[in-house]
């Protein structure tokens, strides 16, 4: 479980978060929303430890991470995985290699203990036999793929993603989207996810949170944002015509 309490971050003068509370509870995939400028990537930058709030709290499982020491925060660093946009993938290293990468930073086992484990994550994630190929022979769904092993490979508590599905072809994105909620439920992992993609916010938006100006402007469930009356909500996610007939049609069945 992620806590934040009052979160505040500004550059200079301009204050790019304000007063932002939320809990992102474990074994559940949460989704950060909103327009472009309104403050997501420094949320989630916020919550990775990238930028450091000037007030308020981020507290993983109790532990309010600006007091943790050192050895905390190298443990906090171990518990967290990460799925960047683009994948982030090593060109020169083979998808063994990738996902074994975290476990040769933050690990001593042996070379066929790691070995066991990049087979373990990469068979979860459908990639076998995939292990000496490098990146460029890979799609863009298996090259995401290799992000998710990789970002799974340490066991972690925290899964990050930043635009997992940027990219993608949308069969390939429904992909992507059940593998990573099916991940969260199965290790009970707490998954931030920061996305422009309504269809992931409709799939498996257990809990999601739309931020407007840097403030949070509303949360609650893919369920519950069909029913919310929140004008800017209304205008960011149903803004093509496909979504507006998908809320009414919903709207319609249950009233």
């Amino acid at each position: 479980m992620i806590e934040v309490i009052g979160m505040q971050k500004s550059f200079g003068d301009t204050i790019i978060l304000k007063d932002v509370d939320a809990l992102f509870e474990r074994g559940k995939t949460s989704l950060i929303i909103g327009q472009s400028g309104s403050g997501k990537t420094v949320f989630i930058k916020s919550l990775l430890g990238l930028h450091t709030p000037e007030l308020g709290t981020i507290a993983f499982d109790g532990k309010i991470s600006k007091d943790l020491n050192n050895d905390e925060k190298r443990q906090l660093r171990q518990d967290i995985g990460m799925v960047f946009q683009g994948s982030a993938l090593f060109d020169s290293l083979t998808v063994e290699e990738n996902v074994m990468f975290p476990m040769k930073m933050f690990t001593y086992k042996s070379t066929s203990e790691m070995l066991d484990r990049v087979n373990t994550v990469l068979k979860r994630v459908n990639l076998i036999n995939a292990n000496k190929k490098f990146p460029a022979e890979l799609s863009g769904g298996m090259q995401k793929r290799v992000a998710i092993a990789r970002a799974i490979v340490m066991n972690p508590k925290y899964l990050f993603c930043d635009e997992p599905n940027s990219g993608l072809d949308p069969n390939t994105a429904i992909v992507i989207d059940n593998l990573i909620q099916e991940i969260t439920d199965e290790f009970q992992i707490t998954t931030v996810i920061n996305t422009h993609d309504m269809n992931s916010v409709m799939e498996i938006g257990e809990k999601i949170i739309f931020l407007k100006d840097g403030i949070k402007e509303w949360e609650g469930t893919n369920k519950e944002i069909f029913k919310t009356d929140n004008e800017s909500v209304v205008d960011f996610v149903y803004s093509s015509n496909l979504f507006k007939k998908v809320r009414q049609a919903y709207l319609d069945e249950n009233n």
